[in-house]
């Protein structure tokens, strides 16, 4: 059994322990609010730029010209694969990275396993520290956020301009986006979205875009050209919004996982305490029993 000495050392580092948990699930509950400010507000934006190009796609597939809309249609091969994971640059949030990169590595062994080949960008330094012990030579770039803040729009447009960069150049068939999608502070879903070819469904999932009401609208200047305007910024569009519904993700897992941790440490003082008062009280007892034990000798 423990000393006196040892649980009272013991009961103090947990306490000083919750303090921090305490600490830190107050500083994640004023992040969060502005993180998921951020991210329902983009929402709507990201809403009408898929809807918007429904209408054109609608449009233009009438006549065939998608073909021609490389970040649209894609390439029409499946073998060079892009991945884009995001997480975290700092730990403590409970199993929010974790289930992003399993997602991802799921996916890559799946496609690795039919023969194509898959390079990786990392966003967040955790995401890299986990996926280079296993996909370290898969790996071509690292992007750390720590630098900021809050998500910033310039550097989504140097992601994105990196993804373009590859896809003009050949080295890209197909992107994909891996992140955290925001429910709520006790649910944050892990996302797999495709950039290239551009899918239009809100949950990058299928091919259900969302319907195309006023196809029979007349737009200026061509279809075509407005098109070819408008993959770019929805490429940062979607870009944007995934980091931002993460950031949210991040904060709530946080959260909720100091919270947890400032309970548990709670009820680890607790049970502690007891034990620390009846060893102390049988400590006295034994006392007390030896002092008259001692008397009645004499």
């Amino acid at each position: 059994m423990a000393s006196l000495k040892e649980l009272r050392n013991r009961i103090s580092s947990i306490q000083s322990t919750r303090k921090i948990t305490r600490a830190m699930r107050m500083v994640a509950a004023s992040k969060l609010r502005t993180s998921q400010e951020a991210a329902q507000a983009a929402r709507p934006y990201a809403e009408r730029m898929r809807q918007l190009l429904a209408k054109l796609t609608a449009h233009i597939d009438e006549g065939g010209g998608l073909a021609e809309m490389p970040l649209f249609a894609g390439t029409g091969k499946e073998e060079k694969h892009l991945f884009i994971i995001a997480t975290a640059d700092r730990g403590l949030c409970g199993g929010f990275n974790t289930s992003i990169v399993r997602l991802a590595r799921e996916r890559i062994q799946r496609v690795e396993g039919a023969g194509g080949k898959v390079q990786l960008i990392c966003v967040g330094r955790k995401g890299f520290d986990i996926l280079k012990r296993e996909f370290g030579d898969r790996i071509i770039e690292n992007w750390s956020l720590a630098s900021t803040r809050h998500v910033e729009y310039r550097q989504v447009q140097q992601i994105s301009a990196r993804v373009e960069e590859m896809f003009e150049a050949g080295e890209v068939d197909v992107c994909e986006l891996f992140y955290a999608h925001f429910d709520s502070v006790l649910s944050q879903k892990p996302t797999a979205h495709r950039l290239i070819p551009m899918r239009l469904s809100p949950d990058g999932g299928g091919e259900d875009a969302p319907e195309a009401s006023g196809a029979s609208a007349e737009f200026e200047p061509w279809e075509e050209e407005l098109l070819a305007a408008l993959l770019p910024k929805a490429l940062r569009s979607q870009v944007f919004q995934a980091l931002l519904e993460n950031a949210a993700s991040e904060q709530g897992a946080r959260m909720s996982a100091m919270d947890n941790a400032t309970r548990n440490a709670g009820e680890i003082v607790d049970r502690l305490t007891i034990v620390y008062n009846r060893t102390r009280q049988a400590a006295i007892t034994k006392e007390l029993i030896e002092i008259i034990s001692g008397s009645e000798a004499l």
